[in-house]
């Protein structure tokens, strides 16, 4: 009979809002096409995978031969190229702040007299610093280019000194690096980015969906209205205007799942859509793309349930949506990925371990970029899981406090 009522609470729910979203295309388009054009768009925007081809500009003030093949280089570097030779400063300290170029190279007047003399030559670069990613881009390539310059000629001295060529890169560089990048060797910015920026972005777009599903109806003073066309043999009811008088915790449970069922399943959805985008020139196993799915999923959902909590605990749409958009907008700059997360304050760190979308990324780049051990990922999915359903238990709380206090109603 429980299991009767709970389920006829769920269908009866979900088929009420599958009317209202038929009836209203925004909240429709919420659930539907705006999550679908931000998975599509974001990774539209990094279809290219990785930065090439970075404009910058030259002044040659010696316009030597070594000068010149230093210009070449630059050119044939697949990360730059020199859009523009200026024969003066302030046009390339213009092109600069007009983003024209990110950066300039200035080969000084001596550049070549001092090579011959052994004397240091350096070559002078003005980056736009500004552009963190862009500049940490633009110095390693004019930095290879300089340490490729300099030893083609310190080879040649050397071999004209009468050293042995089987002991000129020895004598050259006794001590170098040898790199080896362990994850994401080719920088990859679809993986580095794309792929977490778009769970980062649905999290804000289900957040929204969460205060704005149960938020309306506070605002329009009608959330009583599908909990009445659940209501069964032990709730009694009083006029249309008010709210029910006795609320059954667990049909208001299930009626709230049939109310966030749409977006939960359309969600779902756009995770799959996601990790389908991720993992399409990858080689991730089963289990750990099962697990993310799950994590994500797991996120998604929280993300509703908190979007209605943070509604329903102020009886206000405009105050819902200003929390969710405080907390959820800016969580991703705390998810260290793009700043490191252990260079952040310890106030900060303690505020980044509160958000959701910090685990869930921690999870999915052990996974899906780093290819982790399972088990090293599991306890997020649990912590993930544990919080959706206390969030999910919270909102029903908050929804019966909210049927029984029909005078808070109205608020903008």
């Amino acid at each position: 009979m429980l299991l009767t009522k709970l389920s006829e609470a769920f269908l009866r729910s979900a088929a009420y809002e599958r009317r209202f979203l038929a009836k209203n295309p925004w909240d429709l388009s919420m659930v539907l096409w705006i999550p679908l054009l931000t998975v599509l768009l974001i990774w539209w925007i990094f279809s290219q995978t990785q930065i090439t081809d970075l404009p910058i500009g030259v002044i040659d003030q010696d316009n030597s031969p070594v000068a010149n093949t230093a210009v070449r280089y630059l050119e044939a570097s697949p990360t730059l190229t020199v859009k523009q030779l200026y024969y003066s400063q302030a046009d390339a300290e213009a092109a600069i702040l007009q983003r024209d170029i990110y950066a300039v190279v200035i080969i000084p007047e001596d550049f070549s007299r001092n090579i011959l003399s052994n004397k240091p030559s350096p070559l002078i670069l003005q980056v736009n610093a500004q552009y963190g990613t862009h500049s940490g881009i633009i110095q390693t390539a004019v930095q290879t280019v300089a340490s490729t310059l300099s030893a083609g000629v310190e080879i040649k001295r050397l071999v004209k000194q009468g050293v042995a060529s089987s002991q000129v890169m020895t004598a050259y560089s006794p001590i170098s690096i040898q790199r080896i990048s362990l994850f994401n060797a080719a920088t990859n910015y679809q993986q580095f980015l794309a792929s977490t920026v778009i769970p980062a972005l649905l999290h804000i777009l289900a957040m929204v969906v969460g205060a704005t599903t149960i938020g309306r109806e506070l605002r329009d003073k009608n959330i009583g209205r599908w909990y009445r066309f659940i209501s069964i043999k032990d709730i009694t009811l009083t006029d249309s205007a008010k709210s029910p008088r006795t609320i059954s915790l667990s049909v208001l449970l299930f009626g709230l799942l049939g109310k966030y069922f749409w977006p939960i399943l359309a969600y779902s959805s756009w995770s799959a859509l996601t990790l389908w985008f991720v993992t399409a020139n990858q080689s991730i196993s089963l289990m750990s793309l099962l697990t993310v799915y799950i994590g994500l999923l797991c996120l998604m959902i929280l993300s509703f349930w908190l979007g209605a909590i943070f509604t329903l605990n102020t009886f206000s749409l405009r105050m819902g949506l200003s929390t969710t958009g405080f907390i959820s907008a800016p969580s991703y700059a705390f998810a260290g990925v793009t700043f490191p997360y252990i260079a952040i304050s310890d106030s900060a760190q303690y505020w980044s371990n509160a958000l959701p979308l910090t685990h869930y990324l921690k999870l999915h780049i052990a996974q899906l970029q780093m290819q982790a051990p399972i088990a090293i990922s599991v306890p997020i999915v649990y912590g993930l899981a544990l919080a959706t359903i206390i969030a999910m238990l919270l909102t029903a709380l908050l929804t019966k406090r909210a049927l029984a206090h029909p005078e808070r109603w109205g608020a903008r």
